[in-house]
């Protein structure tokens, strides 16, 4: 089970990160985008971590407040259930 867990962690984390970025290149071409509510559930469903860090390295939505302090928050929740999790 815990190895379910954590292939489903990377794999969410990994999708997340590359929606932050495919968004970013779509924004600067002016091409269809990914929705921000897809963006958000993203983080909200276990991609945190790699939404906030997509987030950083392509400096995208990073002025939108729902972003700038919802994906930390969320980021912030997954942390503390992987430690109540681990304990």
């Amino acid at each position: 089970m815990t190895n379910a867990i954590i292939i489903y962690l990377v794999t969410v984390n990994i999708v997340a990160f590359a929606a932050y970025g495919i968004d970013k290149l779509k924004a600067k071409a002016g091409a269809w985008r990914i929705s921000e509510a897809t963006l958000l559930l993203l983080a909200a469903i276990g991609g945190a971590l790699g939404a906030w860090l997509g987030m950083q390295l392509f400096r995208h939505k990073t002025q939108h407040l729902k972003f700038k302090y919802g994906v930390p928050a969320l980021l912030l929740a997954w942390i503390a259930i992987g430690i109540y999790f681990l304990k």
